[in-house]
């Protein structure tokens, strides 16, 4: 049923992502809960179930993970709650089917701050409350699905008149259009109309992560390193052996130590522990049982092995190569060189992924700053001004919850800002920091020129909640402007719009029309600077006139000769112009 689903929503993507209410290219409903859904589906085929209860648990977290946009979120939070009420189940019933989804409808609301009439929403609280009531009238699956698909495809039918964007340009709702798409699919199946063909996992837009500037040990001491042997085993408990406490050997392992992780299972604990008595913790850890695969690592060694290359010596990666492939096992880690004894592996140098660091909290930089931008031009001032790491995404290529979760684990920071910069990826920003292990602060920048003006206004060596205060009032101050090229004819704003020309958008609005972009730029920016300006920044896109954009420039300094403009190269695409005006 979930694959039939999945396979009407993937061929629907380009009719729900035209369902848009701006006449821009941005349309993105569609690819966000198609990539979702295929996250979902991808982990379900690697770990198939005959019971409902598991099969929901495994897909709950394949959507969670793949979520994309406000969309993509959305949907996953609506069969998140579906999982937790059909945990433990084997067999899904009508009753039981009727209370998952209206558990998944109140799951979904919460975490959305602000709902809004006429959205997938509305669709999924019409259709689950129809369906708690028809659940009472039949056991058939196939009849009960049919009659909450009628509720979900009428309530679909009735956004217009709930949202008055929708009505204006004369459209459904694309958010809940896909979910109807996925219920279309769920009744083919239950009904015997269509098989349910294996839906192939759409391949996801490239999105680039921008690795930290600098590596975080090149700012640290050696000698700061408090806890220098990096510990890690299992411990094999065989029946007879000492019954495990887990917070009597934690308090062991703090006296001397920190970074510390036990996973038990089973018969077996897993041991991670940064330490300065290892002697100590190998003789506490054998009063539980055998220990095996035990490997050890001097990071104090192992740092200064990482600061030769400044000196003209060989890198601990370049010293490994020429070991071989083999001594890369000890700890996972991509490359480590060291002598092997036995079962064990005493190792002075290692290199390990960037991507997943485990340091310890002093260790770690006060902050670590994620944005998501497009263009390359873009990244790159976003890292100028001290973003540590860069996502690339923007329309149609918004990053999952998983790609902003594996940013925000990449840096060595105690608490992490995170830049969305997109209206569209705020919800999925949330929702990576609520998983993340860390604090993460989630500030909802909508535009570029929003993100930069937070970054200006950041000091790393001031408090977090100065930092917070400060950067959202310089967020919050900006007035941003884009020109774009419409797709199609449409009245919107009340403006007479026709496909091919230039428009003007500011914040969200439609303001202005034109042949040309640089028009189109001027109607916008006059309208931008009615109230007057200090600074005025134009970042260029990747298929902008330089023309154009020195005579931009020229008439701003002309017109607004109290201005300071400065012109940069974003490269975004579909946007030749983005403006910012700062009081």
């Amino acid at each position: 049923m979930v694959l039939a689903g999945a396979e009407r929503l993937s061929a629907n993507e380009s009719r729900i992502n035209a369902l848009n209410v701006f006449p821009v290219p941005d349309g993105d409903t569609g690819t966000n809960m198609n990539l979702t859904m295929s996250a979902g589906v991808a982990e379900l085929s690697h770990k198939p179930s005959e019971e409902v209860g598991r099969a929901a648990e495994v897909l709950s977290k394949g959507l969670l993970m793949g979520a994309r946009g406000n969309s993509g979120v959305i949907l996953s939070q609506l069969f998140r709650g579906f999982s937790r009420a059909v945990a433990g189940e084997r067999e899904l019933t009508v009753p039981l089917f009727a209370n998952a989804l209206q558990q998944g409808v109140d799951t979904a609301y919460k975490a959305v701050v602000k709902p809004v009439e006429g959205t997938i929403l509305t669709v999924a609280r019409e259709a689950a409350r129809h369906g708690v009531t028809y659940a009472r009238r039949t056991s058939d699956l196939a009849e009960w699905m049919a009659e909450v698909l009628a509720k979900a495809s009428e309530t679909l039918a009735r956004t217009p008149d709930m949202l008055p964007v929708l009505k204006q340009v004369g459209v459904v709702d694309s958010g809940g259009q896909g979910l109807v798409c996925i219920y279309e699919g769920f009744v083919s199946y239950l009904t015997g109309n269509a098989a349910p063909a294996i839906v192939t996992p759409a391949a996801a837009p490239a999105v680039s992560v921008v690795q930290p500037k600098a590596s975080a040990q090149a700012k640290l001491e050696t000698e700061s390193i408090d806890f220098p042997y990096d510990m890690e085993f299992f411990i094999h408990r065989p029946s007879a052996a000492k019954p495990f406490s887990e917070k009597s050997f934690r308090q062991v392992l703090e006296r001397d130590g920190d970074s510390i992780i036990l996973i038990e299972d089973g018969d077996i604990v897993k041991v991670h522990v940064h330490s300065r008595r290892p002697g100590d913790v190998l003789n506490s850890a054998l009063e539980y049982g055998e220990l095996t695969h035990l490997h050890i690592l001097n990071m104090r060694e192992q740092h200064r092995d990482l600061l030769k290359p400044a000196a003209g010596m060989p890198s601990a990666a370049a010293a490994v190569a020429a070991k071989g492939p083999e001594a890369g096992e000890a700890l996972g880690v991509e490359a480590a060189s060291g002598i092997p004894h036995g079962d064990f592996a005493f190792s002075g140098v290692t290199a390990s992924p960037e991507s997943e660091p485990n340091p310890d909290a002093h260790e770690m930089a006060p902050y670590g700053v994620v944005a998501v931008s497009v263009g390359e031009g873009n990244a790159e001032l976003f890292r100028s001004l001290g973003a540590d790491v860069v996502l690339s995404g923007g329309q149609s290529m918004n990053p999952s919850t998983e790609d902003l979760l594996g940013a925000i684990r990449s840096l060595s920071a105690q608490t992490v800002i995170l830049l969305p910069n997109n209206p569209n990826i705020v919800l999925a920003a949330k929702q990576a920091a609520e998983l993340a292990e860390r604090p993460v602060i989630v500030l909802p920048t909508r535009t570029i020129p929003q993100g930069m003006a937070a970054m200006l206004a950041f000091q790393e060596d001031d408090s977090e909640a100065a930092n917070v205060e400060r950067m959202t009032k310089a967020f919050e101050r900006v007035l941003t402007g884009s020109v774009t090229q419409a797709v199609r004819d449409t009245q919107m704003d009340g403006l007479d719009i026709r496909a091919g020309q230039f428009i003007g958008i500011l914040d969200k609005t439609i303001v202005t029309t034109a042949a040309s972009a640089e028009d189109a730029g001027r109607q916008l920016l006059e309208r931008m600077l009615v109230g007057g300006g200090e600074i005025v920044t134009i970042l260029t896109g990747a298929d902008a006139d330089e023309g154009q954009a020195a005579r931009l420039e020229a008439w701003i300094g002309e017109r607004y000769p109290d201005a300071e403009v400065e012109v940069q190269e974003g490269g975004q695409p579909l946007y030749p112009f983005l403006f910012a005006v700062e009081p």
